[in-house]
This record gives C-alpha cells, structure tokens and sequence, in this order.
C-alpha cells in the first residue's frame, strides 16, 4: 500500500476514535449510555431505511433497490 492509502487509513481511524470520545464524552463518560445510544441510533436508521425502501417505486428504483435482510429487533 503506498503512503497515501496509508495516510488516509490513519486520518479515518484518527476521525473514528474522536467520534468515539465525543460520543462517550455527550454521554458523561459512561460508556455503556454511548453504546445504547449509538445502538438507539442505528435502530431508527434502518427502520427509517426500510420504511424508505418501502415507500420507493420499483419503476423508479429500475430494480436496483432490493429488501434489505431481515433483523432481529433489539428493544431498548
């Protein structure tokens, strides 16, 4: 891998990590609260997704939208 793919690796994980410290640091530093929010988060996100997904034409989409997999539901 050359210099630049590794330099961009490093900014990604750099940009990861602050979003975890922000993410713990909005919560009061308890990491389990950053953890039921984040998973809070990605429940809407792809309920929202799928209600999305729902609500588009397969005419418009020309097939390319396909059902997501199933999940299970965590309840929170």
């Amino acid at each position: 891998m050359n210099a630049l793919g590794r330099s961009s690796e490093s900014e990604v994980a750099d940009s990861l990590e602050a979003e975890v410290d922000e993410a713990i640091a909005t919560c009061g530093g308890d990491v389990r609260a950053a953890l039921r929010a984040t998973l809070v988060a990605n429940a809407y996100l792809e309920a929202e997704l799928e209600r999305l997904t729902e609500a588009i034409s397969t005419g418009f989409a020309r097939g390319q939208v396909r059902k997501p997999p199933q999940r299970i539901k965590i309840r929170v």
